[in-house]
């Protein structure tokens, strides 16, 4: 786009954020009075000069302020800056969807990067053949999964309101008359309004089945039209272009975790896992419902005046007959009639009653009888788009909507088949043996066609559990499809012993047999989660370990000659730095490629990034480019989770934009066609130059982190992380096994807590030393600004450095270190996130050749400078609770009410940093 265009755009986000503030002073005015709209407007204007100017006396000021306001005033302060942010939210994404149609009106000369349009365009201009595009499209595999992690602060009828008020904006664009434009005004307001009246904070914490529902909803409202729209503009693009319709493969899916997921969450049992299953399957078939009712409203023909197949009318005949349903009045609408008895059909589906369809393959199958006819009448250049979309739907959603993920700790496992084996008299003691002989007892095992377990054993609950998980998966595999619940997840997995447990425990509910001819029969793919630095490093030789187990190798032959590894971005990050676990994911990667590729085994990884940079977040087209390029072609599957789903796919315009931007990629990476980047691969000395930077790293980062006794101290004081729990953001305890332990500790509250405190220290810490040490060492910044320039791995690695370093903010960050009781221990590691701060952003500023962090993506600069200064005073606020909410009896009334506002708190400042863990 020119430089005019995005200066438009530039400009009208601002003016949105000015319209939407105008529309909020109106309603603080309203609902609280000039007393309170003057106090926030006075904090506002004070919060933007000490952006402007490092006032002193203004920063002085607003705490002076803050110190003084009574208790139902400063909530509703916190509520004011709290709900600007999440109205400038609505006004960024307005400008992205603002961006892509001044893209859609330009001339074709000019696209928008990383469009659909973008990457079948460099397929032309590489001179990609017909051939070679089958080949890509046979490899294109992406997969997102859903989880339930609890990162998403915002309640869903708070978001549902901010859809509301986005449509809106939206309209306002479109507005030509001074009565739209006041009617649209009006309704914002009364929006806002409602906004205000919400509550924000959730009573309880959410039920399983409830984060199902909300889960759910996006499926509902946005993803069930909006991929099938990604397939299908692909495939229309290719046309154009290639003047040759594929017939595209369905390489675009959404999965779950929610409700499948039992890591560490005690509410999540087989009984859960199975009526989410129900929940799905119930709403997949009212959204065919929905597709079907509207396809027989258009489909009118009569075939007094088109040729219909034969095929069709035979099935009519055959339906009828069965269901004992004559479908339609007009006997010559004969698609009309067809499409009666389908939705017959799906009626007795929904009721589990005789002659409905037992699976989606004949609903599709039914659905391309009519194509197929159509086909005889209805130009082929040019197809129904509804009957194409609803025939894509049924490939992608099947009876099961999304298949379901099963996750469970290594030890679960261990522990259940401990139990088992002594009761059975396989062995007395499973976990005291040593790692061969439990692979030797485990092979024994798999390898005697004779169930183990009896109906009539007895056992303790958390075994019986375990083994009522896989009963369940196969009972609903039996009932919903082989593709409801494909895969089952290890967390912590150490051995290879830990991936034939699973196989033992899933051969006990007939999810997997040895006949006595050798055949193997396997319902389940096995994927162990590699999640700590340890466990990457091993991560290689035990996949090696599992490959040359004959035994092994006849499951992964069963399951597609396809092996499933997740890779950890989280634990791994919060065990030895970002920087340091980034690259050991990648080379784990390429070292696992090639082991498989030695053997002959496809590979797919599972990336379980988090939403926070902290955590392996950013845009997903970044993700895939970080990757090493050999592994694009194996299929790609990331976790989506929390406020990255409402930020991706609350709005279909936002969803399609974000699938298209990964789905560009991922075709242009696979062919290398990534026309910025000479060479994606990274030569030797770069590699060398990468292990040094990793090493200095961890060595700096576990010395604050593991060495420093003062640390967790700090960690505890000098953030909210204490207070995080109440915040009843997730079904899920914040920690493993209810320890105070730093290793139980999950990942996310480690990240949300620093990113509250704007230290973010997660994200950045450690990295500005290991690549200083190797700076000091070898004296070359040459490769490290020749690597960021083609080496998309480390291109992305210091740009997110750079989004962290903007985010954080050290001046603000001073007053959480004030919360800590040991002033020595406050000082001294605040010294050193300090210093370790401006050497990071020193060197960072030197390998981008910028004079200042993300001077390479303006708007991302200006969203965070005109969010500062509403999150700033959110802070000063946070602080000043959680120092006096930390003296006060718990449990009390002060503190409840204390609580509440610090809770408000970190509502907002989730909002305005865009992240939370």
């Amino acid at each position: 786009m020119g430089t005019t265009s995005t200066k438009k755009s530039s400009a009208s986000l601002i003016q949105d954020a000015e319209y939407l503030t105008t529309i909020l002073d109106n309603v603080l005015e309203n609902e609280g009075g000039e007393a309170l709209l003057t106090t926030v407007r006075t904090i506002r204007s004070l919060s933007t000069e000490v952006r402007l100017t490092e006032s002193i006396e203004s920063q002085n000021k607003i705490k002076q302020m803050i110190a003084t306001l009574g208790p139902d005033t400063r909530q509703n302060v916190i509520r004011a800056f709290a709900t600007h942010l999440h109205l400038l939210n609505i006004a960024e994404q307005n400008y992205r969807l603002r961006r892509r149609r001044e893209y859609q009106a330009e001339d074709d000369t000019i696209i928008q990067p990383r469009s659909l349009e973008d990457g079948v365009k460099k397929l032309i201009d590489n001179n990609i053949q017909p051939e070679q595009v089958t080949e890509l499209l046979n490899k294109l595999s992406m997969e997102l999964i859903m989880t339930a992690h609890p990162t998403e602060a915002t309640r869903r009828t708070i978001l549902q309101i901010h859809k509301r008020i986005a449509r809106l904006l939206i309209a306002w664009d479109y507005s030509y008359t001074r009565y739209d434009k006041k009617i649209i005004k009006e309704r914002i307001e009364n929006e806002i309004t409602i906004l205000w009246q919400t509550q924000e904070i959730r009573q309880k914490k959410p039920s399983v089945m409830k984060e199902v529902s909300n889960g759910l909803y996006y499926f509902d409202r946005v993803l069930f039209d909006v991929l099938p729209k990604i397939h299908d503009d692909l495939e229309d693009l290719l046309f154009e272009n290639y003047n040759y319709r594929w017939n595209i493969p369905s390489f675009l899916r959404f999965g779950s975790w929610i409700g499948g997921d039992r890591d560490g969450n005690p509410f999540v049992k087989a009984t859960t896992t199975y009526e989410t299953l129900k929940k799905h399957r119930e709403l997949v078939l009212k959204k065919y419902r929905e597709s079907l009712q509207i396809l027989k409203h258009r489909l009118s023909h009569s075939d007094t005046k088109v040729s219909v197949s034969d095929a069709i009318r035979e099935s009519i005949e055959k339906d009828r007959k069965v269901l004992a349903f004559n479908g339609w009045h007009k006997e010559d609408e004969v698609y009309r009639v067809k499409l009666s008895l389908m939705l017959k059909k799906l009626e007795l589906t929904e009721n589990e009653q005789e002659h409905g369809y037992q699976k989606s393959e004949e609903l599709l199958e039914d659905l391309l009888l009519i194509r197929d006819s159509m086909e005889l009448h209805h130009p082929k250049s040019n197809p129904i788009k509804q009957l194409r979309k609803t025939i894509r739907q049924v490939d992608l959603f099947g009876f099961h909507l999304a298949s379901l993920d099963i996750r469970n700790h290594s030890g679960e496992h261990e522990s259940a088949l401990k139990e088992i084996f002594r009761k059975v008299g396989t062995t007395e003691d499973y976990s005291s043996l040593q790692e061969d002989e439990k692979i030797k007892t485990l092979t024994k095992v798999l390898e005697d066609p004779r169930p183990l377990v009896s109906i009539y054993d007895e056992f303790s609950d958390e075994t019986l559990e375990v083994i009522n998980t896989f009963r369940m998966i196969k009972k609903a595999q039996d009932t919903f499809g082989l593709r409801a619940i494909e895969v089952y997840l290890i967390s912590m997995t150490e051995n290879a012993s830990d991936i034939l447990e699973v196989l033992v425990l899933a051969k006990e509910a007939g999810l997997y047999r040895v006949y006595p001819d050798g055949t193997v029969v396997s319902r389940i793919h096995i994927a162990p989660l590699l999640e700590t630095i340890e466990d990457l490093q091993n991560g290689p030789d035990m996949l090696l370990k599992l490959l040359e187990l004959p035994l092994y190798r006849k499951h992964i032959d069963a399951r597609g000659n396809l092996q499933e590894v997740m890779l950890g971005y989280s634990d791994s990050s919060k065990d030895g730095g970002n920087i340091t676990a980034n690259w050991e994911l990648y080379k784990a990667q390429e070292k696992i490629h090639a082991i498989a590729s030695n053997y002959g085994v496809k590979l797919k990884y599972f990336h379980g990034r988090g939403g926070s940079l902290g955590r392996g977040g950013g845009p997903l087209y970044s993700s895939l480019l970080s990757q090493p390029p050999v592994t694009l072609g194996d299929g790609v599957k990331i976790t989506e989770q929390g406020e990255v789903l409402s930020s991706r796919y609350l709005i279909e315009d936002i969803a399609y934009r974000s699938l298209e931007q990964a789905t560009s990629t991922l075709m242009t990476g696979i062919l290398g066609l990534e026309s910025e980047k000479v060479d994606m691969e990274p030569t030797k000395e770069e590699i060398e130059a990468m292990n040094s930077i990793s090493n200095y790293a961890l060595e700096k980062y576990q010395s604050l982190v593991f060495d420093d006794g003062g640390f967790l101290s700090y960690f505890n004081q000098a953030t909210p992380l204490n207070e995080l729990g109440n915040l009843n953001i997730g079904s899920r305890p914040m920690k493993r096994k209810g320890s105070n332990r730093f290793e139980d500790l999950r990942a996310i509250p480690w990240v949300f807590a620093w990113t509250q405190s704007r230290q973010l220290l997660p994200a950045w810490f450690a990295a500005g030393t290991g690549i200083k040490k190797f700076l000091d060492e070898t004296g070359n910044l040459s490769i490290l600004q020749n690597m960021y320039k083609h080496w998309p791995f480390f291109e992305a690695t210091i740009n997110n450095l750079q989004m962290a370093l903007t985010k954080a903010d050290l001046q603000t960050a001073k007053e959480y270190a004030n919360m800590v009781d040991d002033k020595e221990i406050s000082e001294r590691i605040f010294q050193q996130i300090k210093e370790e701060y401006d050497i990071t952003k020193d060197i960072v500023i030197q390998i981008t050749g910028q004079e200042e962090l993300l001077d390479y993506r303006p708007n991302i600069k200006e969203s965070v400078r005109l969010r500062n200064p509403l999150v700033d005073p959110l802070n000063h606020l946070q602080v000043l609770l959680l120092s006096q909410l930390r003296n006060v009896e718990e449990d009390s009334e002060e503190y409840n009410e204390l609580l509440m506002e610090a809770l408000l708190t970190i509502n907002g400042v989730a909002a305005g940093l865009r992240n939370t863990g």
